[in-house]
């Protein structure tokens, strides 16, 4: 069992104006994620299955080119090899996401 405090985890930058912080598991990841207004995640996709969560600001998202405005409290899911990118809207935005299988690529950034 392990327990982690978030502003303790150091953050990687996988964009401008955006920060994330990793915890890695055996089968999962979750990811942290504060970001600028304006800060853009590009189109993209990965074999990982994804789901996310805002708690704080809002985000656009356009997953498989459905676009949607995601505000705090609302969640969303991504499907393994699913075209996806967002971008944050007028305030700082938080935005907690998980992945299976694990993030290779973040844990090595973070």
């Amino acid at each position: 069992m392990s327990y982690y405090d978030i502003k303790e985890i150091p953050p990687g930058k996988p964009a401008e104006g955006v920060e994330i912080r990793v915890i890695a598991g055996d089968k999962m990841t979750m990811v942290f994620f504060r970001l600028e207004p304006g800060a853009e995640i590009p189109e993209h996709s990965h074999p990982h299955e994804q789901m996310g969560t805002v708690l704080n600001g809002s985000l656009e998202l356009i997953i498989d080119k459905d676009r949607k405005v995601v505000s705090a409290g609302e969640a969303y899911h991504v499907r393994s090899n699913m075209v996806h990118s967002g971008r944050c809207l007028d305030t700082v935005s938080e935005v907690l996401e998980v992945f299976s299988p694990p993030r290779e690529d973040y844990v090595q950034k973070a």
